[in-house]
Parts: structure tokens; C-alpha cells; sequence
């Protein structure tokens, strides 16, 4: 299983919110770009960045930035937030990220899903945000009535590869992921990469993720506030081999 850390950028600084609240946001970084070169001194291979201003203005706001940090590190990265067309998703790649992850978009418009599968293939992953099983839209501002279980399946039919899966409630919480929803999503969609975000508060949650069989889990705020280290990062991903 791969083990991502987790960078989160608004208005230019590494941040971290409970539940995508904006309200709670801590800045856990002022350089984006040197805490992704702590990252690639310790080993790591991929990150996971988050456009956060992109996801509440549907544009790549900080598109240059993250373009910075895999210039500067040649880390493989996976970007969300605000990507709501195919333009944007042609940017990103130009730029070399390495999987471009359509979020609200994949639900308002499965239509720009299918056309990025058919163009990068699994380059292209969809992000699945829920609330009490239902997805959740416009940087988790609003709540629609689609099962998350559906909405993979709906997903896997267009030949989406891989699904960043969060549940909210646990997102920034430290109290552990939703593991019941991840075997679940593993049952109905068998042949899709899962990778879980939300909750992990420890190293032993990363073991258990592995277990489960998933291809790989975001650490984000465990990171930040020491309850996980690369080192365990890096350790767990060796062992899951």
C-alpha cells in the first residue's frame, strides 16, 4: 500500500481544516514547496496536494505553485480541487503531475469523467467525499442525495482506475478512518484502486488500511501534529509490499 502525505494549499501556505471547515484552518507550513522537499528527503515517493482555493473558486488558483513543488522535488503528485473541465485537467498534465483528481465535477458532469479516462487514462482518479454515506460537492458545502457505493460504481463504468475516498466526519478529527466503508467499496468495485483519506491518527490505522487491501491512504494532520512520522509512512508501505 502506498503511504501519501498530505499538502493542502490556501492563499499560498500549507494548511490543514477539520472536516473542510474554513473557518478551522491551521497553517502547518508558510513554504508549500520546502515541506515538499522534507518529503522527498525522507524517501517519499508521491504526495497528495489539495488546491484548496481552487476547489471554492473552480479554478487551478494555485496551478504555478504546485507546478514549483514537483520541479523542485520530482516527486510523483495527485492534485484536486477545483478541476471542472478537461482544459484544466490538460494543464495539470502539461504541467507533469502525475494523476489529476476530479472531485464535484465527477458527479454534476460524469461526462468530463469519461473524457478524461478516454484521454490519460489512469492518470485521471475521481474523488469521493462523503457525509453519512452521501457525496458531498462544492468543497463539501453542499450535500447531494448519491450514495458514495453508487456513485463508484458510476464511476468504475467509465473505466475510472483509481477513487480517493473521505469520509468527512473524520477528515482532520484524528479518530480513526471509516474502515467498514472501505471494505464495502472494495466489494463493489474490485477492480478500482482505493485509496483512503480522513481520520488516520496512527500507524496502526495505516497497517489496518493495508490489510483491508487498499492501494493506498492520505495522511494529512497526524503528519503535521507528530501522531505519524515519514519514517512509520515509509515503514508501512515496505511492509505492505
Amino acid at each position: 500500500m502506498f503511504v501519501l502525505p498530505a499538502i493542502d494549499i490556501r492563499e499560498g501556505k500549507a494548511v490543514r481544516l477539520v472536516q473542510g471547515d474554513f473557518l478551522q484552518k491551521t497553517i502547518v507550513n508558510h513554504n508549500p514547496v520546502a515541506q515538499a522537499k522534507e518529503f522527498k528527503a525522507a524517501g517519499i515517493q508521491m504526495m497528495h496536494v489539495v488546491d484548496l482555493d481552487g476547489a471554492l473558486m473552480g479554478k487551478a488558483s494555485n496551478a504555478s505553485l504546485i507546478e514549483e513543488m514537483k520541479k523542485a522535488t520530482g516527486l510523483k503528485i495527485e492534485v484536486g480541487g477545483g478541476i471542472r473541465t478537461l482544459e484544466q485537467v490538460d494543464a495539470y498534465v502539461a504541467l507533469g503531475i502525475d494523476r489529476i483528481i476530479i472531485g464535484s465535477a465527477a458527479l454534476r458532469d460524469p461526462e468530463l469523467v469519461k473524457e478524461a479516462v478516454l484521454k490519460y487514462g489512469d492518470k485521471i482518479a475521481v474523488g469521493i467525499d462523503a457525509k453519512n454515506g452521501k457525496v458531498a460537492i462544492s468543497g463539501w458545502l453542499d450535500v447531494s442525495e448519491t450514495d458514495y457505493l453508487q456513485m463508484a460504481q458510476e464511476m468504475a463504468a467509465v473505466g475510472v482506475k483509481t477513487i480517493i475516498y473521505t469520509d468527512i466526519a473524520k477528515d482532520g478529527t484524528l479518530i480513526g478512518p471509516t474502515f467498514e466503508d472501505y471494505v464495502k467499496l472494495s466489494a463493489v468495485v474490485p477492480d478500482v484502486q482505493i485509496i483512503a483519506s480522513g481520520g488516520v491518527s496512527s500507524k496502526a490505522d495505516l497497517v489496518k488500511l493495508a490489510e483491508l487491501g487498499l492501494y493506498g491512504a492520505i495522511v494529512g494532520k497526524a503528519f503535521y501534529n507528530g501522531a505519524i512520522t515519514l519514517a512509520d509512512m515509509l515503514e508501512v508501505e515496505k511492509n505492505a509490499d
